[in-house]
Parts: structure tokens; sequence; C-alpha cells
């Protein structure tokens, strides 16, 4: 039988997966920081910084925030070929797209069923990067592509169109469940309401009678006498948007209104007051004068780091929107490219929680910096002033624990010397599949994957009379995987335990001792010989 053919990218490589260590993480204290004390009972102390390889740390996370994130924002590189300082990313298509999917896939398991994705992209790759996430989320997912204009002047050295935007991809995890919330009002909106006749209501302003839709018959002779005598039908093509008793009750309150002469076609006074709905449904054009400019992002990073200000950054008033269209205050917003900290420090101001991942060094010379100020209050750029931020909260400093396992010097695999007791149970649970909970009361309860199943880890060459003891201790009632350097007996005898060795008994499971999966090319796997086409195959 031949295989069923689809539509689908391809691209050169695109069955090479990477076999990923679930990492743990480990806090630094000293690079972990938090206000010096409350400024609102709202304030958020559980924020994380992460600092190492963003597909590394993306799966260090998977199995605690699975299901919990409900907006991921990222900025990619580009993939332009040009070489910026905090970004080597002139990498080749097909490496890029490879190496975008094996991040996108995780993304998606963090989200939320009602979450959202967010990706700035521009030209280059927006379009490989839409069809890849059609494959990832489901076609069906995609919510829009956003266009948002990062400049607003014209280069006229441009030797085909001038660039002046960039795409937003949006992706809903379950678009069935995810609705955008409403932009709210602004000043602009408010002052289309008046008050020219003094009604009781407030300020209000003349919208139609009429739906521009066509009717049934009745609908287009429909007439109606209003008390001042006008007869008023449905202009041709459109039907009455009220009923004959809705526009008396209507007429009746003074909330027809005719004209300041009075003998204008009658329209609805639509008072603010009375908004059911306040927002507006986001659009799919963002104006620089919305959602802020390239130039607006450089002032702002520049004003917390004059010497060394960050290249590509994005404005605070383009996260500030992607927020309030994607989150209320508490939720917990991932961005995995985090740069200069822009998604960390707007979602902080904003009081959403936040998860920022970020390999470069300036995680440390930009984002802590950054993120302190905003915690103390001494950031009052970006949107500090609108959202009026007095500062407040904190965050958590993590990095990656080296690979669990290293070679000695006769080339065999065996436990990374760096790694304590604690920190080997905790990374054996995480590759199990286990939840890390050392328990109190049993010291072979170090974490459990059901309320009767759990997981013991120990470097002990354990006996026949130990693994007795510790068969008798779990009982018949419950399970338990031990973990040891070695045993010597027979573990048939014991119906409760599953004994294995380690570290044979993960070798096969991951790629130990690579640190680095980053968007840089000496980091690449080799391409073959002769790259084909990039296709779009069916």
């Amino acid at each position: 039988m031949t295989k069923k053919q689809r539509l689908e990218l391809t691209w050169i490589g695109k069955d090479v997966r990477p076999q990923l260590e679930p990492r743990i993480l480990l806090e630094d204290p000293e690079r972990s920081y938090t206000a010096a004390h409350r400024v609102s009972d709202d304030d958020i102390f559980d924020n994380r910084l992460i600092f190492g390889d963003n597909l590394l740390a993306l799966k260090a996370l998977e199995s605690e925030f699975a299901g919990k994130v409900k907006c991921i924002f990222i900025d990619p590189p580009y993939n332009t070929g040009s070489a910026f300082e905090h970004y080597d990313d002139g990498v080749e298509h097909s490496i890029w797209l490879g190496l975008m999917r094996d991040r996108l896939e995780i993304l998606r398991n963090l989200l939320s069923n009602d979450g959202s994705l967010w990706i700035t992209i521009d030209d280059n790759e927006a379009h490989y990067l839409k069809v890849l996430c059609d494959e990832i989320f489901g076609r069906a997912n995609f919510v829009a592509n956003a266009v948002w204009q990062k400049k607003y002047t014209v280069a006229n050295d441009a030797k085909w169109l001038a660039e002046n935007h960039d795409h937003i991809l949006i992706f809903a995890k379950n678009k069935e469940l995810w609705r955008p919330y409403r932009l709210g009002r602004t000043s602009e909106m408010d002052e289309r309401y008046r008050n020219p006749d003094n009604h009781p209501k407030g300020v209000w302003k003349a919208t139609p009678i009429y739906a521009k839709r066509t009717g049934s018959e009745k609908e287009q002779a429909f007439s109606f006498q209003f008390k001042n005598g006008f007869v008023w039908m449905p202009p041709k093509g459109t039907s009455p948007r009220f009923p004959a008793e809705t526009l008396r009750k209507l007429d009746e309150n003074d909330e027809i209104w005719f004209g300041t002469d009075g003998k204008a076609n009658p329209s609805r006074k639509t008072f603010l007051s009375e908004l059911k709905i306040s927002g507006t449904p986001p659009a799919t054009i963002w104006l620089h004068t919305e959602a802020g400019n390239n130039h607006e992002a450089r002032e702002e990073v520049k004003a917390i780091n004059p010497d060394d200000s960050f290249a590509t950054p994005k404005p605070e008033k383009l996260i500030r929107r992607i927020l309030d269209i994607a989150t209320k205050p508490s939720d917990l917003v991932l961005d995995s490219f985090a740069g200069s900290g822009t998604t960390g420090a707007v979602a902080h101001k904003m009081g959403r929680r936040w998860i920022m991942i970020e390999l470069g060094e300036h995680c440390h010379t930009h984002i802590i910096p950054r993120i302190q100020k905003v915690i103390n209050g001494e950031d009052q750029g970006g949107i500090s002033k609108t959202v009026n931020w007095k500062g407040g909260g904190g965050f958590r400093y993590y990095h990656l624990a080296p690979s669990l396992l290293e070679k000695d010097k006769w080339d065999n695999w065996v436990i990374n010397k760096d790694y304590n007791a604690a920190m080997l149970a905790e990374a054996l649970c995480k590759i199990e599949g286990f939840k890390y909970a050392p328990s109190d009361t049993f010291y072979w309860q170090h974490g459990y994957s059901t309320e009767r199943d759990f997981i013991y880890v120990t470097t002990q060459n354990l006996s026949h009379e130990q693994l007795a003891k510790l068969s008798e201790e779990v009982g018949e009632e419950r399970s338990l995987l031990v973990l040891c350097s070695a045993f010597r007996g027979k573990t048939d005898d014991f119906p409760n335990l599953t004994v294995k060795k380690i570290p044979k008994q993960i070798l096969s499971r991951c790629e130990w001792g690579h640190d680095d999966y980053s968007l840089k090319i000496e980091n690449l796997p080799k391409a073959p010989a002769k790259l084909g086409q990039l296709e779009l195959g069916f």
C-alpha cells in the first residue's frame, strides 16, 4: 500500500530529532531578587529567570509546567543572514526550521488548553514558519497574522520596497476554547460621545437603527411613525435593527436623534454609560502609535543600559498589547528567547507571572539589571506610567544543571561527580516521569507517579537482605522503582519492587553531555553534502 500523502512542509534533516535530556534547574540565590518590602497585596514573587540553552530549559520545565502557561511570546532570531551582536542567526533555512520545530513542539505542550502562542517574525521565514506551526498546532488553530508597523519612516535607499513591518503569528492551543480579550477603550473613542441635548443618561453617539443586510419581505416593507410624525422605512438593501415595540420605547425615552434641526433621518442615541461591551476586538493591523516601534524600543533599553544597549529589542507597548489580548492578571507568561527582558518587564508591571529563558551573557548584563529596576520601582519608562507601576515582587534565578552522565577516563558513562544525592534523585525522577517529592517520613520515597507508586534513588550496592527489608516497608499495597548502583539477590522474590541499575537503566534515554542546542552556526549538525530546495510536499 502506498503511504497516504498530506500537505506538509519538508526540509533536509526533518526526521532528525534530538534526544533531549530533561535537566534539573538549580537556583542561584545570589542572583535571585525580591523587593525590600511588599508594595501591594498583588505582588508576585515566584517568577523565573533561567540562564541556559532554551531547548534544554524548555525540556526542564515540561514536567512541572505542561498545560499551565496561558501565553507564550517568542521573538526568535529571524534567520536573515545578518550577524547581530547577541545572536548569530544566519542559519541555513532547513536547519533553522528544524531548530524551531524542536522548540515549538515543547512550547505547545506547555500551553494551557485555553492558551495562545505569539511569534514575531519577518518576511524571510514568516511563511515557512506559519506552515510549520500549522503542522504542530493544527491548521484549525491558526488565529491570525497581525501586521506590526515596526518603523514609521521610509528608507530612501531601499533597493526594492522599504520594509516597515513584522508579522505576529498567532496560534491557539485549542481555538474552540481560546478567545481574545477585548482591548480597553481609548480617550479618542470616548471623545466621539457627546451630549448636545443634555440627555440625563449622559454622553452618547448616534448609531443607525437599520442593519446592513437584506431582510425578509416583511422586514423590507417595515415602516414606523415616530411621535414627531416622521415615517421611517429602512433604506433599500437593509433591514430594521429593532422591532416596532423597541423603537416606540426608545422614542418615548427621548433616545432617538433627528439631528440638530429635528429633520434628519432618525438614529439611535447609544449611551457610553450603557455599553455592555466596553472594549474593542483586536484588529490585525497594529500601527506604531498603538504598539510602539523599533526606535522606541531601543530608547527604552538605552535608558536601562546606556553603555551597552541591546540591538534588537521589542517595545513595551507591543508586549503590553499582546498580554492585554491574551492574558489576565496572575496568568503565566513564557518567553524562551528573552533577549533584553522586555516580556518579563512588561508582564511584571501588568501583574502577570512570568518565566524567561536566555542563553546569552546579556541575561546578566541586561535582563537582571532591568528587572531589578522594575522591582525597585526605578524603571518609569515604557508602560510604567500608563499602568501606574510602583515596584514590588521578585524573581528566582536558575541555571541548568550539568548533564547527569559524563565519561570517565576509560570512556565509560558514569554519574556526573557534580551531582549530590538530592540532585541525583531529582534528575532521575524527571527522567523516569516521577514527581520529585522527598518524604520526611520514608527514606525510600524520593518521588511518586501515583498515590501508590514511588521511586527510590541510591548509589548503594543493595544486598538481598536490604531489598527484603525495603520490600517489607513498602508493603503489598504500594510499588517502588529502585534505582541503585548495583544489587545482589533475586528481585523476583519482591513483586512490589522493580530494581534497576544506574546508569545502565538510562543510558539509551537521552543525548548525554550535549549542553548547547542554540541557534548558533558553530553548534549546528553537519548538513548533507547536497542541499535540496525547500518544498511544500503533497
